[in-house]
């Protein structure tokens, strides 16, 4: 693995702050142009979400509490699982037409492509992290504030490097295997009912299916929030999963994305 192409990868963005804060802005923007409804969008859909969920949950099912949260409303249980994976499943699902999308920019100007997926990450984290924080918000009048809460934007930040890395790995490769996309969506499905988010993992009866449960990155940054958020609890094992795949998913995505982006140009 090349010291030099983690550098660049690391750096560039960086010492291109402008240029990253005017794509993330255009791109932040482009989602509410044409939107008669504007920037109140960003909130009208994470409480039409909540109060769907809540209505169907706790209306339809009648499903009142989670096991081992106490009498925390099952709805208020999902979506501290939900949100953050909405973000992350929407940034996934865009990285494979992030670099078709900007074809004629790579290919006709000089320009540091490795840009492109943190934007791509970045701007999906910004919009979903207006939901989240508007439930932390109501979380917080109801009582459950606590001294752990000063860890949740580091985890949010370690997420978003989870998510970067893999975004880099997915948009480089669908450059060159444009079925990507389809296998993408259909992963997503699969990784989100893999994870406990509608679900607790206490339903497992079996413990070994439950250590199995680890090696899900995205279960780990799941229990964080919502161990820190409702019990005042850090699991510490989860936090050192949560810390390594970050690191590793990061370094290797932009280490590959460095390595085949001089191939880009042919392709595209």
């Amino acid at each position: 693995m090349s010291l030099a192409l983690l550098v660049d990868w690391i750096l560039t963005p960086l010492s291109n702050r402008r240029l990253l804060s005017n794509f993330a802005r255009q791109e932040f923007y482009a989602q509410f142009t044409a939107s008669m409804g504007g920037f109140l969008w960003l909130i009208l859909t994470p409480v039409a979400n909540i109060t769907i969920y809540a209505f169907v949950f706790s209306y339809i099912f009648q499903v009142r509490a989670a096991a081992g949260f106490g009498e925390t409303a099952f709805v208020l249980f999902m979506m501290l699982g939900y949100l953050p994976w909405f973000a992350f499943a929407d940034a996934i699902g865009r990285s494979t037409s992030l670099l078709l999308e900007k074809a004629p920019l790579i290919t006709k100007v000089k320009f540091p492509v490795q840009v492109i997926p943190v934007v791509g990450t970045l701007v999906p984290y910004l919009t979903h992290a207006i939901g989240f924080c508007l439930l932390l918000l109501y979380l917080a009048t109801q009582g459950y504030l606590n001294a752990l809460w000063v860890l949740l934007p580091f985890i949010f930040f370690l997420q978003m490097l989870f998510t970067a890395g893999l975004v880099a790995i997915l948009s480089s490769l669908s450059v060159f295997l444009r079925d990507l996309q389809q296998l993408v969506a259909l992963g997503i499905n699969i990784w989100f009912f893999l994870t406990p988010i509608i679900y607790p993992i206490g339903m497992i009866q079996s413990e070994t299916v439950r250590s199995y449960y680890l090696l899900n990155p995205m279960h780990s940054f799941v229990s964080l929030y919502r161990d820190i958020v409702l019990l005042g609890e850090l699991p510490i094992i989860n936090l050192q999963i949560a810390i390594g795949v970050s690191l590793v998913c990061y370094l290797f995505g932009g280490w590959l994305f460095m390595r085949i982006k001089h191939a880009f140009g042919d392709v595209l």
